[in-house]
């Protein structure tokens, strides 16, 4: 046990201290005027705020870390509610959608995956449409069905890959256990983010999606993509119980899945007219605005490391 963490707190030292450098750098380039230095300064400022945010997750235990994250889950969902239209009637189905984020971070507690990986795309999708049926109102109802759905697998389906990487290291005898998975991952993201932007930035001509995330350039994604790939052939080896090629791969799809999930709540956000989910954390949105990369990335990865290390 000590040696699993002492290579999680070694590699989060480092974390800690490329932040203090990262932050520094922005600083002098922020005093200096240079475009878009104040941006890159939120960017990092958020990047503090995820890998503290987890730093807590990774740290407490795997039992502590599903409550946790299961919190976490639970807050993005309910931001979520509060941005879509609801309807009156469908109060108690909305009781029930709260009521599946602990019922499904328990299945990852007990490690059930057959229970875990059905028990929202199949069985809360059924409960849901039924008790929406049975409350007697058409009108509205296709609508209801989609939203209360499609939000239930994004915030507490997706992000319940998070607390089942905790156990996940365990069954596959990682070296570092599940917090190094956890780290692996959130890590990875987070740098993503900021290498697609710095990129994108500096060399960003192409959009991807204009209508959706006009900042969003070809060169960004490209150029973080490699970054991030590169950064996961150093860090897998130490993190997880992947050689540096399987690495690569790893952390080309977190960076590929990291930028969908981005422009998929973008997206959501842009259609409902609205720049943050919340005003929940001071200068930097809400929950859904931190986790949006992870919505995405957390199942990808979960998976790669299921089907191939298991």
């Amino acid at each position: 046990m000590f040696g699993e963490l002492s290579t999680v707190h070694q590699v989060l030292i480092g974390i800690y201290a490329l932040l203090l450098v990262a932050s520094g750098i922005v600083a002098v380039l922020s005093r200096k005027g240079v475009s878009g230095a104040d941006e890159l300064v939120a960017r990092v400022k958020s990047w503090w705020w995820m890998i503290g945010v987890f730093t807590v997750a990774i740290l407490i235990g795997p039992a502590a870390s599903v409550v946790f994250l299961g919190f976490l889950s639970f807050l993005a969902l309910k931001e979520y509610f509060s941005l879509i239209p609801t309807r009156r009637i469908d109060r108690e189905v909305l009781l029930w959608a709260y009521l599946a984020v602990p019922i499904q971070f328990y299945w990852v507690y007990s490690n059930w995956y057959g229970m875990f990986i059905v028990f929202i795309p199949v069985w809360m999708f059924l409960l849901l449409s039924m008790v929406i049926t049975l409350r007697g109102e058409t009108e509205g109802f296709l609508r209801a069905v989609g939203t209360y759905t499609w939000g239930l697998m994004i915030t507490v389906f997706a992000l319940s890959h998070l607390a089942g990487l905790m156990f996940l290291g365990r069954e596959i005898g990682n070296p570092a256990g599940g917090a190094g998975l956890l780290l692996f991952l959130v890590f990875l993201t987070q740098f993503n983010d900021v290498a697609q932007f710095t990129w994108g930035k500096m060399f960003g001509r192409h959009a991807i999606v204009p209508k959706v995330s006009p900042k969003k350039t070809w060169e960004g994604f490209l150029g973080g993509l490699a970054t991030t790939t590169l950064l996961a052939v150093f860090l897998g080896p130490f993190l997880t119980v992947m050689d540096p090629l399987w690495s690569a791969f790893a952390g080309a799809a977190i960076a590929a899945a990291g930028f969908i999930g981005d422009v998929t709540i973008s997206a959501l956000k842009r259609d409902l007219k609205v720049k943050d989910s919340s005003g929940l954390i001071p200068g930097h949105g809400g929950i859904l605005d931190r986790v949006d990369s992870l919505t995405y990335a957390a199942p990808a990865f979960f998976h790669i490391i299921r089907y191939f290390y298991a």
